[in-house]
């Protein structure tokens, strides 16, 4: 592992390969299980952090990108910092100005105005600048590297914020491989799931269809024909048995957060909306249950922010029967599309891998209705 540099880089193209190199040497120790895991990927980007602090004169860095298990930006990876300073932080582009300056403009941003530091950075201010360094590849915002500098040092020399620049692209392009794989997994299981539609078709599909032409025919059916018809019934219901076993549609990425944190996070983000909890206890939803709880949640309320006007959206959380139920209602469809979207219908074919059912449509006039029921869970 190489050691800390301590002296400003110099600005020749050797000193970037040789940077380069070290930082290549340091993801290749991180295990590949880590690097490529569905999970939050903490070790990853704390290794990505390690390695800039190694190859600058930072003393710590911290990463923020986007989460989609979260749905929020949050603190990835840290080298010399505490990451628990961040777990209730509500964090965006907007939050930290200097963030949005770097990767709009594709730059290092140096900065030491208190005023530019909101509260949860406070823990890294002091006497240093914070240095923010953009994680942009092929037009797309990966993240941010914030990392210090002493205040008693100059200001980054013009090698100094290109050596930044370089390992912000080469950490960028690091974490774009690792979205890659996970994306082409997912791809793999698509393909598996469009083949199972096309099965089903072929099969259960067309075994119904046959059927339904002989019912419908004139005349009574003999015994001979209600007896085949009764045998085709039964060959369809194995066969969608069987199909019914194997997964019918994505399911929700693992996740860190809770339903009640969920809420929380979307009453701030759609203040519009009036989301409120009418009854029951978000943090009564069985462990099992918390990625699809979620989100049946985030899309009900999507649906609602994109497609209706309501004066408010009501959640419902309970068990009913033993069963777990989720129910979330908004009172602003009237005079607007009744379709629902994509996302509905994809977390209703989830719903069914849980043993479960999502409803959805207008509950009486003018009020959607969103309804989670999963028998037998715990």
């Amino acid at each position: 592992m190489p050691a800390r540099c301590d002296e400003p880089v110099g600005d020749g193209a050797g000193d970037h390969i040789a940077a380069l190199d070290a930082f290549v040497d340091v993801l290749s120790r991180i295990p590949e299980e880590t690097a490529l895991a569905e999970g939050d990927g903490q070790s990853f980007y704390s290794g990505l952090c390690t390695a800039i602090c190694r190859l600058t004169t930072a003393e710590r860095a911290i990463i923020f990108r986007y989460d989609p298990a979260r749905r929020k930006v949050r603190a990835a990876g840290a080298h010399n910092v505490d990451l628990g300073v961040f777990d209730d932080a509500f964090i965006n582009v907007e939050t930290l100005a200097a963030a949005r300056e770097a990767l709009e403009q594709d730059r290092i941003v140096e900065f030491d105005d208190p005023l530019q530091v909101p509260p949860e950075f406070m823990a890294l201010a002091g006497d240093v600048r914070l240095v923010v360094t953009p994680m942009a590849a092929g037009g797309r915002w990966i993240g941010v590297v914030i990392s210090d500098r002493p205040a008693d040092r100059p200001k980054l020399s013009e090698a100094e914020r290109n050596l930044l620049w370089t390992l912000g692209k080469t950490a960028a392009l690091a974490a774009s491989a690792r979205i890659a794989t996970a994306n082409a997994q997912r791809a793999r299981e698509l393909e598996a799931r469009i083949d199972m539609a096309r099965e089903i078709h072929d099969g259960v599909i067309q075994r119904l269809f046959g059927v339904s032409l002989v019912l419908s025919g004139d005349g009574g059916l003999d015994e001979q024909a209600r007896a085949r018809c009764s045998d085709e019934i039964q060959a369809t219901l194995h066969e969608l048995r069987e199909a019914l076993q194997r997964p019918l549609g994505r399911e929700s990425r693992p996740t860190k957060s809770t339903l009640a944190e969920e809420l929380e996070r979307l009453r701030t983000e759609h203040a519009d909306l009036g989301v409120v909890l009418e009854s029951g206890d978000p943090a009564a939803v069985p462990v099992e249950l918390e990625p699809l709880a979620q989100s049946v949640l985030v899309e009900a309320v999507r649906n609602a922010h994109k497609h209706a006007t309501p004066s408010s959206v009501r959640v419902r959380v309970g068990a009913e029967d033993g069963a777990f139920v989720l129910e979330v209602r908004n009172d602003g469809v009237s005079g607007r599309s009744r379709v629902s979207g994509v996302g509905l219908r994809l977390t209703a074919l989830e719903a069914l891998q849980h043993g479960g059912i999502l409803e959805f449509g207008e509950r009486e006039r003018g009020e959607w209705q969103v309804r989670l029921v999963v028998a037998g869970a715990r």
